[in-house]
């Protein structure tokens, strides 16, 4: 058993009546039972109670709060997704029940050993594939490739990061709202909170960009179950002549008029730096008001200079 884990019991508070809720909160309970060695555990952390780990939260909680959980990390440790874990396994129920959808996600990618584009079939991929191996990769072939990855690293007391794919199968129409409150922005948020994460793609993601816009295009078409659908899963656009469906579900060419530009990437330079300033404000008042008004260590949660009153150069 390795030091510092944690093997966790469900408690069922019996939120339900007859298998099915009564109106109360969906509560899972967890209850943690220390590995055996727990004075081992502490002893572990000694260090990094007087030293940070670099590209850890250890300086960050400090400056923040001027305090911090040292074993294990608090709130910043990985630990903490056993609660979504949890309510994601209720979420995937409802999907499933409510709308016929399901979400699988599997690893694609460790180090330097990438899973090809196309080696798993999306539509017919089970959880049982995904979990035939330690390192959650549906193919045999590439899983072992994958574990002799980290293996090798391991052994040298090191570390490599990956990729995890996640598909969804049959995904409700019409999800999300306009401007802030999109789907997309909703999922790259959710994804970049999970610990360690340092990037998010949907759909062909960063690939498009070496994609023209009539490859880059979903076309409509209308399927066999009378439904609308897309041929491909690309998130892409484009406004030249184009295979698409009406409104009043018969297949047809379009071609959009109006001003389009052939490249947007330099129209959204000043965009990302409006988004990212305005979230930048947002914390920075949320950081003064929760952490700094009535601070615990001065000396570690730095205070902010005194207001310019002069207008800035932006």
């Amino acid at each position: 058993m390795a030091k510092g884990v944690l093997f966790a019991e469900m408690e069922d508070p019996a939120p339900t009546r007859f298998s099915a809720t009564i109106g109360n909160s969906v509560a899972c309970g967890l209850r943690g039972a220390p590995c055996k060695d727990r004075e081992g555990d502490v002893k572990d952390y000694k260090e990094m109670s007087l030293a940070y780990r670099p590209s850890h939260a250890d300086a960050t909680y400090d400056m923040k709060y001027g305090v911090r959980s040292v074993q294990g990390g608090g709130r910043s440790s990985a630990r903490e997704t056993i609660g979504r874990v949890a309510a994601g396994a209720v979420a995937k129920k409802i999907l499933k029940q409510f709308a016929g959808t399901e979400v699988l996600a599997y690893v694609s990618q460790v180090h330097k050993v990438v899973l090809p584009e196309g080696m798993v079939d999306h539509e017919s991929l089970t959880l049982d594939q995904i979990e035939s191996n330690i390192v959650r990769c549906p193919d045999p072939e590439y899983a072992e490739k994958m574990i002799t990855a980290i293996d090798t690293v391991r052994v040298k007391g090191d570390s490599v990061g990956g990729v995890v794919t996640c598909i969804v199968r049959n995904a409700p129409r019409g999800l999300g709202s306009p401007v802030f409150d999109k789907l997309e922005a909703e999922l790259a948020k959710a994804a970049m909170s999970l610990p360690a994460t340092k990037g998010f793609e949907f759909g062909s993601g960063f690939a498009g960009t070496y994609l023209t816009g009539s490859e880059h295009n979903d076309e409509f078409y209308m399927a066999g179950d009378g439904k609308i659908r897309t041929r491909t899963n690309r998130s892409g656009g484009i406004q030249k002549r184009q295979n698409t469906v009406t409104r009043d579900k018969h297949e047809t060419e379009l071609i959009a008029r109006g001003r389009h530009d052939p490249c947007v990437v330099p129209r959204a330079v000043p965009m990302v730096e409006a988004m990212v300033a305005l979230v930048l404000v947002d914390q920075l008042m949320a950081q003064f008001a929760q952490n700094y008004m009535f601070p615990i260590n001065q000396e570690l949660q730095e205070p902010f200079g005194s207001p310019r009153h002069e207008p800035a150069n932006v």
